[in-house]
């Protein structure tokens, strides 16, 4: 019981409620003391009645008159004139007085705590006001046993009643604790473990119900964990399978471009000038397409390789990305033009370079052309202290929120109708692994750019 929430409820319960009623146990007892000597007051009163004025009293009559007030004698004041109206031979010394008539609660509580503490029999004196205002002033003496005795009767049946009252207290908001919490608390639980055992089942995922306010939260709050999570687990396995993919493609595909190169290298020998001038860049796109199979196949995964770093004429490199783009416009009016220091060099892979900027172009080229409306697209680059800064800007529509709001997550940040959003996440990974940064500076109607930042230092 004490390792279940419940349980600890039911005892703490218990608890706090035996200590609330600890703290209104010493003014209890104080008024049950207030009450009891004021009684005995009242009785000695009715007692010194049967006295008639000048007349003696049978002393038989007088003892029993006095038995049944409980006290050895009384004194009542009356128009400033005190006069002992019953009495009987004291056996002691009085030890206390005790004046009720203008006691404070301390007072009275304090004498109570003595009283229960001291357990030996003493004769006190007690003073208070008359009822019905029958004189100034009464006064009797009595035994404190008997008011000790009634005293801690009177405490053992509140500590009774009040663990009574704890107990059964405690058992209805134990079952009232179960009903509305711990019930609820275990359906979440039972409901992790549920989702736990298939998380990429959506069906298995919590449905909010609680009607309890923090309970509803904590729901929607687990609701929202689990949907994020099952959607990441769709996405690794979603990934998963297409690495597995494209290790077949490239495999197959690199046998294919084995064979298209052989055929590229007897064009070469072709005495056409088209054919000369246009056969050295087709030869290095099937060189390229064949290394890019062949890192794929070596690695098995997405991942990409580390960049093999060297130096390389940017202005070149965007040349020839630039001049094959060109090729795959057709008739639609769209310019491309580079803004590139001729003798810029740059320090890294340039296959992955190329892979970066042909991407980005690529995915401009594609954006325009699908609006249908004529365009630019231009690509600069400048040296700034320790880094190299790329410029790609293009004319085109811009990208619409839901695709910033994802840009380089892959299956999630595709900016064109049909795209998946891959290649932007591979471009930033390869700009990444060159300890550089790929981020979209602008976009709009107008058009958009977007800024690769190489560092000059050691990556």
């Amino acid at each position: 019981m004490l390792n279940s929430l419940s349980g600890r409820f039911l005892i703490l319960t218990a608890v706090f409620v035996m200590m609330a009623e600890v703290l209104i146990f010493l003014p209890s007892v104080a008024r049950f003391r207030e009450d009891y000597l004021t009684d005995r007051l009242e009785r000695a009163q009715i007692a010194s009645l049967a006295l008639l004025p000048g007349e003696m009293i049978d002393p038989d009559i007088e003892r029993e008159l006095l038995a049944n007030a409980e006290v050895f004698n009384v004194a009542l004041q009356r128009n400033s004139t005190r006069e002992l109206m019953l009495s009987s031979p004291i056996p002691g010394p009085v030890a206390a007085t005790y004046d009720l008539r203008d006691a404070s609660a301390l007072i009275l509580m304090r004498d109570a705590m003595v009283r229960l503490v001291d357990s030996e029999p003493r004769l006190i004196r007690v003073i208070g006001y008359p009822s019905r205002q029958a004189g100034e002033l009464i006064e009797v003496t009595m035994e404190s046993a008997p008011l000790r005795h009634a005293m801690i009767e009177y405490g053992l049946r509140i500590l009774l009643l009040s663990a009574v009252i704890s107990v059964v207290t405690a058992m209805l908001l134990f079952l009232a604790v179960r009903r509305l919490l711990v019930k609820p608390i275990k359906g979440v639980v039972a409901q992790m473990q549920r989702y736990a055992e298939a998380p990429e089942d959506a069906r298995r995922i919590i449905q909010p119900r609680a009607r309890v306010r923090e309970l509803r939260e904590a729901e929607e709050a687990l609701q929202s964990l689990e949907t994020q999570l099952s959607a990441s687990l769709r996405q690794k396995e979603r990934l998963a399978q297409l690495g597995g993919a494209v290790a077949r493609v490239s495999h197959d595909l690199r046998n294919i471009l084995t064979s298209a190169q052989l055929f590229t290298d007897r064009i070469e020998t072709s005495e056409d000038p088209a054919v000369k001038r246009l056969a050295p860049k087709l030869v290095n796109s099937i060189t390229r397409a064949v290394s890019l199979c062949e890192t794929t196949l070596a690695f098995g995964k997405a991942e990409e390789p580390a960049p093999l770093l060297t130096y390389f004429n940017l202005a070149e490199l965007v040349g020839e990305v630039i001049e094959a783009e060109r090729l795959a416009i057709g008739d639609h009016d769209l310019s491309l033009s580079e803004d590139i220091p001729a003798h810029l060099q740059m320090r890294g892979d340039p296959e992955q370079i190329y892979r970066v900027v042909a991407n980005l172009v690529r995915n401009a080229r594609q954006a325009i052309v699908g609006t249908g409306q004529p365009g630019e697209i231009n690509v600069a680059a400048r040296e700034e202290d320790d880094v190299w800064i790329i410029e790609v800007t293009d004319t085109g529509p811009g990208l619409p929120p839901k695709a910033r709001e994802h840009l380089f997550k892959p299956f999630q940040g595709g900016a064109r109708k049909g795209g998946s959003g891959l290649g932007l996440a591979i471009v930033a990974e390869l700009v990444r692994g060159h300890g550089g940064t790929l981020r979209l500076s602008s976009t709009g109607e107008s058009g958009s750019c977007f800024e690769i930042r190489l560092p000059m230092g050691d990556m």
